[in-house]
């Protein structure tokens, strides 16, 4: 399925725009519960006026949330940008850390938004967004829903090196073929070896998770072991490996953006 994903997608590129692991750190936190087109269409303009960490932080507040207001949760964001930006030029001397540990250390900085950051420094790190979320549970490769076991279980089953491109390579696939709600089963490249391919995409463990917001989480694991069976290859054989733990419940997504409400992003 990797495989086949890297011939679909041989050369994955960050969708946002950006010239700086500055610039991609900023990108990313007005990407929360936005669009990549719609940062793009803001981020020029945004660079322009505000071009350093120092300049971030020292904004004026009003004129940094009107600037990046189309983003969405713009006063959240501003928060965050500007303590973030603080940070830089208080702990790290204005300049972006490289290792997941000091990224996490900024406001509004998850371990999303830092392996985000950390692939333009060469770091592999695996990105769980929405579409990585619900493509890795579609393809067996996970048994869980929340973020960072999702990342845990992915950096178990693809090798190392290319963890950042394979993250990359889901986004794309799920915008393009694996959509939330029409998932193009029938014509799906990797039809043959996804086992929700049979369930048009929304496999009975899926709803069996949902369920189990009230209770009955642990039946999903086991229709998860046996639905997957030998359709989804290796990858998804060594994920059910760890499905007797089940599935953990989450609580519905909060309507602030994650990572930039004042509590970290998971």
């Amino acid at each position: 399925m990797a495989r086949r994903l890297a011939q679909r997608y041989p050369h994955p590129e960050l969708p946002l725009r950006h010239s700086s692991p500055f610039q991609l750190l900023i990108a990313t936190i007005l990407s929360a519960q936005s669009t990549d087109a719609q940062v793009n269409l803001v981020t020029p303009g945004l660079f322009q006026r505000y071009r350093t960490p120092a300049d971030f932080a020292n904004a004026r507040r009003e004129e940094l949330e009107q600037a990046i207001h189309s983003t969405g949760f713009f006063r959240a964001k501003t928060r965050a940008i500007q303590n973030a930006s603080r940070m830089l030029v208080e702990r790290f001397g204005g300049k972006v850390p490289r290792t997941l540990e000091e990224l996490v250390q900024l406001d509004g900085v998850g371990r999303k938004t830092a392996n985000v950051v950390l692939s333009i420094f060469g770091v592999p790190g695996i990105v769980v967004d929405t579409h990585v979320r619900r493509l890795s549970r579609r393809m067996a490769l996970t048994a869980h829903d929340d973020p960072d076991k999702i990342e845990q279980d992915l950096m178990g089953v693809i090798p190392r090196a290319d963890w950042s491109a394979f993250s990359l390579r889901l986004i794309y696939f799920g915008r393009q073929v694996c959509d939330a709600r029409r998932p193009q089963c029938p014509s799906c490249p990797v039809r043959d070896l996804c086992p929700s391919s049979r369930h048009g995409g929304f496999p009975p463990w899926m709803a069996a998770h949902r369920a189990g917001r009230n209770g009955r989480a642990g039946r999903a694991g086991a229709v998860l072991a046996r639905a997957a069976g030998p359709a989804s290859g290796r990858i998804a054989g060594r994920a059910s490996g760890r499905i007797g733990r089940g599935l953990t419940a989450v609580p519905r997504p909060r309507a602030v953006p994650t990572g930039v409400s004042g509590r970290r992003e998971r």
